[in-house]
């Protein structure tokens, strides 16, 4: 069996160019084209001599993934990628064109999510594996393969999808390497937003290694107990841990961190959790972001904060100095919006596993 080096291993790959003598001009053509302009395998091959080029096509993972799927919203301009793993599995993307023009890429990180937060739908399907760093950066290479025929490349990355990134360290650093490597993608990290329910150890190594990347946390709550309802991992990481997490994060960063405020009616809109969240911002270096909930099935027990609640929560921040931005979301007639990243598919592949694995141990 062939042992295929993944495109992005830029050490395994230089060394397959060395072994083949293929001058190093011709492989940095094929990696601009590939990285960089969109090109598909084939138009990046071009670019090397024929024998060149099927032993790269005998040798290299150019994709991991393959396109299952793909729907467009008629509401805001987002496109929703779905993805099949070789196992089965279903990931999704989202392709997501604001009225600035700077497009963003929502990607996956897991098939699944352990950290089961009320709210989303991916939580509610459990954790089913981890993706590969290769898997992560094809969700990127075949977004901006797509985007090219409009001409336009993603710019704003943000790691929002399936899965919890910090549950996915290894590979998510694997990522953000191959995403600064000026040989590969050299993506601006500045424009690269890595979302997490709140790992402070984790939270606090991606900081020290990438500190231009931003880091948004899935706050919610500062009363212990509603963030323990909305976000079960809180029982493990308390809430005076994450401010102290995010001091920590504001020296070594000096930058916001991002605090995701999911706004759901009697559980964490009232104006007084309002005055306890702008107090408990106070001396910290942070952006709130106020969303707008999407309803899910298994989830009928919560309800979304209606526009003048979340208008007059914001402005009691506002009043109390906090940077704070109202989101609204994209995608909702395609369920791509925040939330709704999941595949009913992906739980049958899940239970066939497990039935299948469930005979061997019989056997």
């Amino acid at each position: 069996m062939i042992d295929r080096i993944p495109i992005h291993d830029a050490h395994r790959i230089d060394q397959l160019r060395s072994e083949r003598r293929i001058e190093p001009g011709l492989l940095r053509r094929l990696r601009i084209a590939f990285f960089k302009k969109g090109a598909s395998a084939d138009e990046a091959l071009a670019h090397l001599p024929d024998g060149a080029r099927r032993a790269f096509a005998e040798r290299v993972d150019f994709h991991l993934l393959r396109l299952d799927h793909r729907a467009d919203s008629q509401q805001d301009g987002a496109s929703k990628l779905i993805f099949k793993t070789d196992a089965g599995y279903l990931i999704e993307s989202v392709i997501l064109r604001p009225g600035t023009g700077r497009t963003a890429l929502c990607v996956s990180s897991q098939i699944g999510c352990a950290a089961a937060c009320d709210f989303c739908a991916t939580g509610k399907m459990g954790m089913a594996r981890n993706l590969p760093a290769a898997a992560i950066l094809d969700q990127l290479v075949q977004a901006n393969q797509r985007l090219a025929a409009e001409d336009r490349r993603v710019r704003n990355l943000v790691f929002m999808g399936m899965g919890e990134p910090l549950h996915n360290e290894a590979n998510l650093h694997e990522v953000l390497a191959a995403l600064a490597h000026p040989q590969l993608f050299h993506h601006p990290m500045n424009r690269v937003l890595v979302s997490t329910v709140g790992i402070p150890d984790a939270m606090v190594r991606l900081a020290r290694r990438f500190p231009e990347v931003n880091l948004a946390l899935s706050l919610h709550a500062v009363r212990q107990q509603a963030r323990e309802q909305i976000v079960p991992l809180a029982r493990r990481y308390p809430i005076d841990q994450l401010r102290a997490t995010i001091e920590q994060l504001n020296r070594l960063q000096g930058k916001p961190v991002m605090l995701e405020h999911l706004m759901l009616a009697g559980l964490n809109d009232s104006l007084e959790e309002a005055q306890e969240l702008a107090a408990w911002c106070e001396g910290l270096l942070v952006h709130v972001n106020l969303i707008p909930y999407n309803p899910i099935e298994g989830a009928p027990h919560l309800v979304g904060t209606p526009p003048e609640g979340r208008k007059r929560f914001a402005q009691v921040l506002k009043d109390a100095g906090v940077t704070t931005t109202t989101r609204y979301s994209m995608g909702q007639d395609i369920e791509a919006a925040c939330g709704q990243l999941v595949q009913r598919g992906n739980r049958e592949v899940a239970r066939q596993a497990s039935a299948a694995k469930a005979d061997q141990c019989r056997i």
